[in-house]
């Protein structure tokens, strides 16, 4: 077939005949073109074949012969046609059109039907007394080899193509696909991948197999993994890690710590007991409470009270042995301070059955590592804090050179585009080696911590005012007097101290100096100071 304009090819397509495979030959983008189809950047270069597979009517420009002018015509238009008569003896206008079309009207689509290849003169009086050309638009889908998305083209693209549809048969267009599409097509895995293009953005493993992940290199896909993971750091080195639910070590719980009264109310557990030992002074507390003191051992009661005025119910005991003995305390929830769990358990759990008796976040040392890993990175930590279950959809993956050493890709977090192989794939070598510990770089950890459920909540309140020197006999602190300036403004952090003024100073200036560094300097809510500026106008001193 002789080569054609991409619009003449496509008037004249049987859609019935579809498939049809294109060559795109020399036209007027010789050396290729790239068009914006669909928010999609396409390239047709000379030479690239397309694949049509279907052809859809956009519009008809209608164009007058005697006056130039040209209107759209919908693919509805219900107007009827009629050939245009011949203008002189060596102008058949009517001719491509048979016989039998001649004598009658026809609709539009029926016009379209009977084109062949050059627009011919009809009259249709519901536009206009003159004759019309019809020029049709169609949106051509078609397929492109190594390309993800279907193309969407106009057929009045400016490029001449060629019909290679019989010599074209054994010609593979290719598909390529994202793992996250692989990860739903559990029907079609095991099978083999060949990566078209490595993952974008930065690392999300410290592991070598993500280093290997590019383009060229051949995996192999045996399914989707069932395992659900957690998400763990070590603050004392800074390191992050994730835990796959067939991790084998053994763990042992940490005691809780806990700086605020809030974080106390959020761990209570129905049929639990919360005991816990004071381990930062808390001053601040309004009412008849005694302040906190290091060394105070609680037991937490309950909630009291809604809204505003919610407090916490704890028992002060008195001493080690005693149970009965000590005073009920009404916490507010807003006060800072340090408690450290009171917990005797020695026992070691795995990972899942941790999780069942212990509520996320939650601190943990290793008692026993991973019998499978060669070497186990949770060893060398001296605590562990678990902070989210995650039930992220997992593909497990080997490499070809290495099969029974596999490795398992999070899709939504590391996406890759990848050609799967065709036809039937021979059994592949079972993966027998995971990898059940992963460590994340810092940059996605804090990512993913970011996107946890919570992470936009408030922030703990500020801490309370420094204890002040002096103690009570039996080592504790004397207790606050009572003030009816808010709470707000008790936990306000204390500004630095002012500076004396220049210059000698007066008898006792030194002293007073002294005294004013050692002072607490807050900040007061302007509301506050309003109505202080207000009372001091109305209330005469």
């Amino acid at each position: 077939m002789e080569p054609l304009s991409f619009q003449r090819y496509i008037c004249s397509l049987d859609p019935t005949t579809l498939p049809r495979v294109l060559r795109i030959c020399s036209g007027v983008y010789f050396q290729g073109s790239v068009y914006e189809i669909s928010g999609n950047e396409c390239c047709l270069s000379t030479g690239d074949l397309l694949k049509v597979t279907a052809v859809e009517l956009q519009k008809v420009v209608c164009e007058d012969t005697e006056t130039g002018q040209t209107m759209e015509l919908p693919p509805t238009f219900e107007g009827h046609f009629q050939p245009a008569p011949a203008l002189g003896p060596h102008q058949t206008l009517h001719k491509p059109f048979p016989k039998t079309a001649r004598q009658r009207v026809l609709t539009l689509q029926q016009v379209l039907g009977l084109w062949d290849r050059q627009p011919q003169p009809l009259l249709c009086p519901a536009i206009s007394p003159h004759a019309l050309l019809l020029h049709p638009v169609y949106e051509v889908q078609a397929a492109m080899q190594l390309r993800r998305d279907l193309v969407k083209v106009p057929s009045t693209l400016e490029v001449d193509v060629e019909d290679v549809t019989e010599e074209a048969q054994h010609v593979r267009f290719a598909r390529p696909l994202l793992l996250s599409e692989v990860l739903e097509m559990e029907e079609a895995m095991p099978t083999l991948a060949e990566i078209l293009e490595g993952p974008a953005g930065p690392a999300v493993f410290q592991s070598a197999w993500e280093r290997r992940l590019r383009r060229g290199q051949w995996l192999q896909l045996h399914g989707r993994s069932r395992a659900w993971r957690v998400l763990a750091s070590a603050p004392s080195s800074g390191r992050y890690f994730l835990l796959s639910s067939a991790y084998q070590g053994w763990f042992r719980r940490r005691p809780r710590r806990f700086a605020a009264v809030r974080e106390l109310a959020a761990a209570l557990e129905p049929g639990r007991r919360l005991r816990l030992v004071v381990t930062q002074d808390c001053e601040g507390l309004v009412g008849d409470v005694a302040p906190l003191a290091v060394g105070d051992r609680l037991e937490v009661q309950g909630l009291q009270g809604s809204g505003a005025g919610t407090r916490l119910l704890c028992h002060r005991r008195a001493g080690e042995g005693d149970e009965e003995e000590g005073e009920e305390l009404l916490l507010p929830l807003d006060v800072s301070g340090g408690f450290l769990e009171e917990a005797s358990d020695s026992k070691k759990y795995r990972l899942e059955e941790l999780l069942q008796r212990q509520p996320l976040p939650c601190e943990v040392r290793l008692a026993a590592p991973d019998p499978a890993l060669g070497r186990d990175a949770l060893a060398a930590l001296p605590a562990l804090r678990l902070e989210a279950l995650l039930h992220q959809p997992f593909l497990v993956g080997s490499f070809c050179e290495e099969p029974e050493e596999g490795f398992e890709i999070p899709p939504r977090w590391l996406d890759l585009s990848v050609l799967l192989s065709e036809g039937p794939v021979h059994p592949l070598t079972p993966c027998t080696l995971r990898c059940r510990l992963e460590e994340l770089t810092e940059a996605f950890y804090y990512r993913l911590l970011a996107q946890l459920p919570g992470s936009a909540a408030q922030p703990p309140p500020r801490p309370p005012k420094p204890a002040r020197s002096g103690t009570a006999p039996g080592g504790r602190r004397p207790a606050a007097p009572r003030s009816a300036t808010p709470v707000s403004c008790l936990l306000a952090p204390p500004l630095p101290p002012l500076p004396g003024p220049p210059g000698p100073s007066a008898p006792g200036a030194a002293d007073t100096d002294s005294d004013s560094a050692e002072h607490d300097y807050e900040t007061v809510d302007d509301s506050v100071q309003k109505t202080v500026h207000k009372t001091q106008a109305i209330v005469p001193f």
